[in-house]
């Protein structure tokens, strides 16, 4: 493990929508890079499967044609721009590992634009709308951290962001900030009877992931309503992309349905001093959580 760095640094989210063409969504990708490099930042996490629009919504074979390699075209465009900016790039992509095998996976680009690694999607939802276990095998990697530039990250996608486990195995791997890619939004049809309640709960559990573990939470969503070729009444991706501190508290949050560049600090000294104040970690029973691995306990004579 290197030694982790001890100085602020600016993490950028840039909250889009995506075109239908995916090499205008690469390229769009890319600009936003760019920019948001240029505005200061020094890590940048795109939105989850940022190459389309959210293909899931269906169960359709062709969107397999889809994935790509890692390393592959992705990758590859994000390192250049990586390198040309001197800033940390996270990419989550559909991934083709395989014939007949394929993850969600988050790319993690360093500074210098090597592929430090992947993170594949632990968690893998099955809703209306969200068919994601069709297209995604579960992830493999475990959960992880990343020593790079400019700090120790961690990263994780989407659904995982309900899970106090994935947020806790990967802030006990030393990650500084966790970072949650997302594609998530209302259905028009429901939104105004729990729309408000289901972005509360949202953003609710990820704060306390931040509390819970002493860590920065950065998430950044895409905006736009995405109707799939096959019909339907679509997603309304709700943006509202935020950065909370070590103790829960907002540092900013972007709109419901605007593109933006969110900008927030990562400061492991304001980290260091909330755990030495709140020691979550030091006051944890280790020695009495064996029943989590368990699916269920309630049944137990």
């Amino acid at each position: 493990m290197k030694t982790h760095a001890v100085s602020p640094f600016l993490v950028g989210l840039p909250q889009i929508s995506i075109p239908s063409d995916p090499a205008q969504s690469l390229a769009k990708a890319e600009e936003f890079v760019h920019q948001a490099a240029r505005l200061g930042a020094r890590v940048v996490c795109l939105p989850e499967l940022f190459r389309s629009p959210y293909f899931c919504q269906h169960e359709d074979p062709e969107f397999f044609a889809l994935a790509e390699s890692i390393p592959g075209p992705s990758t590859e465009a994000l390192g250049r721009v990586a390198r040309e900016e001197g800033v940390v790039v996270l990419a989550s992509l559909f991934e083709r590992r395989c014939p007949g095998v394929y993850h969600n996976t988050l790319a993690i680009i360093d500074a210098d634009g090597s592929l430090l690694g992947v993170y594949r999607k632990m968690h893998i939802p099955d809703d209306p709308g969200y068919y994601e276990k069709y297209f995604f095998a579960p992830g493999d990697t475990g959960f992880r951290a990343f020593d790079t530039r400019f700090g120790r990250i961690g990263g994780l996608v989407c659904w995982d962001q309900w899970y106090p486990e994935a947020a806790r195995l990967t802030a006990l791997r030393g990650a500084l900030a966790l970072f949650y890619p997302t594609a998530i939004g209302w259905h028009p049809e429901e939104k105004d009877r729990f729309g408000e309640e289901q972005q509360d709960a949202w953003v609710t559990v990820q704060r306390g992931h931040a509390v819970a573990n002493g860590v920065y939470v950065a998430v950044v969503n895409r905006v736009g309503h995405e109707v799939p070729p096959g019909g339907g009444p679509g997603i309304e991706f709700w943006g509202n992309s935020f950065v909370a501190g070590p103790m829960g508290e907002l540092l900013c949050r972007a709109s419901a349905d605007k593109e933006e560049i969110l900008l927030a600090e990562i400061d492991p000294a304001r980290l260091e001093t909330v755990r030495q104040h709140w020691p979550f970690f030091r006051d944890r029973r280790i020695d009495a959580y064996g029943g989590i691995t368990s699916r269920y306990l309630g049944d137990e004579a």
